[in-house]
């Protein structure tokens, strides 16, 4: 008779919900699921939530396994010597294996004033204050979004729909991921929603207060509501735990996903850093590095060696309001090529994705193993890592 396995999955969001489900091919293996709420986010329609066109959460039931232990807490600590993980509301759960899953939110912001006059849109409940701050301003409110990424980018539009006065500060280039010629469709819809953008190395952000956004060219722009959408954190867990982070506290594992540390705690999604060179923080990256979590921990107990994660991008797909968007296509290895789609097409892509990507993880949940990305493979992360071994220098 085989020894059950626990296997634990800290945080719910693509990576980790893709990990439990993917985790419960083996009837010996009891996969438990933590999370601090009861509901998947949907964090590629939090702009949505904002503009009050979609709600972003779906139930567990719809996305989790059914044989996937669901824990409603905040992990606070990561035993590793003694394989437990101790909750924030109290007790602890053990684990024969710890799938970390833990994603990202906003990042702290280092600009003066930003922290106490700028709303941050990185996670559900960021979400839900700013709509409500939005829907308390008058509708001539002048509204500033900082940062050119998708989220500022997104929500700038969905607000200029609504009819708001936006002004999107970039604080460099409009969407840097973009090629030139994807770049000009987005200016161009944006121009055409009313949105002002204001580009290039002047418009970096360097004061806030709670009527204005002060440039570093010197101008100060008035603003009654100011969105923060610069950059992702992650959160300290795993360096507060005693294991190895890379600089920005993603968890430091090799190119199997295991932790630097302890081969029985594998990282997916977002807080993942495989040989220090983390793949873009999106949901694209997120459900294969979950499932490739899952995979290893599933070699590991099955005495097999893990394979090493390949996985290969397609593009970046950004909603310019409800009807209209682009779908910027990439090489594998995560750089923009000349091809994009746009305009209402753009808009059903995006639509697109973020069915598909909710889709994944019922099917997952349904017949567990399902998620291939084979076809999908980036043949030059090798030669990137080869490079960044020989920069880094040799200790003696």
């Amino acid at each position: 008779m085989n020894e059950n396995t626990d296997v634990v999955v800290i945080g719910g969001g693509y990576a980790g919900v893709m990990a439990a489900n993917r985790l419960t091919q083996r009837a010996d293996v009891t996969v438990t699921l933590i999370n601090p709420r009861p509901t998947f986010v949907e964090r590629i329609r939090l702009h949505q939530l904002v503009a009050g066109s979609d709600d972003a959460v779906v139930e567990y039931t719809k996305v989790l396994g059914k044989d996937v232990r669901l824990v409603v807490d905040t992990v606070a600590r990561i035993d590793v010597a003694g394989r437990s993980v101790a909750l924030a509301g109290g007790g602890t759960v053990r684990y024969d294996y710890l799938v970390y899953a833990v994603g990202s939110g906003s990042a702290v912001p280092r600009v003066p004033g930003a922290a106490e006059h700028a709303y941050p849109l990185g996670g559900l409940e960021e979400a839900e204050r700013l709509r409500s701050v939005l829907a308390a301003a008058p509708a001539t409110a002048a509204v500033t979004v900082v940062g050119a990424g998708p989220s500022g980018i997104e929500t700038a539009a969905e607000l200029a729909e609504e009819g708001r006065a936006v002004t999107l500060v970039c604080g460099g280039e409009l969407g840097p991921y973009l090629h030139p010629r994807g770049r000009r469709s987005v200016a161009g819809r944006l121009a055409r929603l009313g949105v002002t953008v204001l580009d290039g190395p002047g418009t970096k952000v360097t004061g806030v207060t709670h009527e204005a956004v002060r440039l570093a060219d010197g101008r100060d722009l008035p603003s009654e509501v100011t969105v923060w959408t610069v950059g992702f954190g992650v959160p300290d867990l795993a360096a507060r735990s005693g294991l190895s982070t890379d600089a920005e506290g993603r968890l430091l594992t090799d190119e199997t996903l295991t932790s630097v540390d302890d081969e029985r705690i594998v990282a997916g999604g977002d807080s993942a850093a495989p040989s220090d060179l983390p793949f873009r923080m999106s949901c694209q990256a997120a459900g294969p590095l979950g499932a490739h979590a899952a995979d290893t921990v599933l070699h590991r107990i099955a005495g097999e060696r893990p394979e090493p994660i390949a996985l290969g991008f397609v593009g970046q797909c950004i909603s310019l309001g409800r009807r209209g968007g682009i779908f910027q296509f990439a090489h594998r290895n995560d750089t923009a090529m000349r091809l994009h789609v746009g305009g209402r097409a753009g808009a059903k892509l995006k639509q697109l994705v973020c069915w598909g990507t909710v889709k994944q993880l019922v099917d997952e949940a349904h017949k567990p193993g399902s998620l291939s990305w084979a076809w999908a493979k980036d043949d030059t992360r090798e030669q990137s890592l080869r490079a960044l071994r020989d920069a880094t220098p040799v200790a003696r």
